[in-house]
């Protein structure tokens, strides 16, 4: 299943409508082909309930594991960058890499670290922002920039 993309097909939406109401109630549990059970831990139940409103949604999953390593052009198309601006960030240390031969490498997860953290630092400039409008520190007329992309 890994690197294979998931989708369900029309016949089983119903059903898969259904567990996603199930699990919207709370926490689910497994049980085992001779009746054991087992609480699901919570990291998997939210990845379970993420993969289930995805689907019922009609996307299509991938699952890769976050040590894949990714080249230059895959990060940046992750990203919404450019294979040259990935490649600055790279150089000016923003994210861990690893050469093949001549060619860089990314952990999927450092990209996804690394996308935390630009989100993270955009929410706290925006509420930076807010706040010092709130204190008048802006012209009242100005209001606060609707914003737009950073790059």
């Amino acid at each position: 299943m890994v690197h294979e993309a998931v989708s369900i097909r029309p016949e089983h939406a119903e059903k898969l409508q259904g567990i996603g109401r199930l699990l919207r109630r709370g926490r689910a549990k497994l049980t085992g082909p001779k009746g054991e059970n087992m609480s699901i831990p919570e990291p998997l139940y939210s990845l379970l309930k993420d993969a289930v409103r995805n689907l019922t949604q009609g996307r299509s999953l991938v699952l890769i594991p976050g040590e894949k390593q990714l080249t230059t052009q895959q990060a940046g198309e992750l990203l919404g960058v450019s294979r040259p601006f990935l490649i600055r960030l790279l150089d000016a240390g923003e994210m861990p890499y690893s050469l093949v031969g001549k060619h860089r490498r990314i952990r999927l997860s450092d990209v996804m670290d690394y996308s935390k953290r630009k989100s993270d630092r955009k929410a706290a400039l925006n509420k930076m922002a807010r706040d010092a409008y709130g204190a008048g520190l802006y012209d009242k007329g100005a209001g606060i920039p609707k914003g737009g992309r950073d790059e």
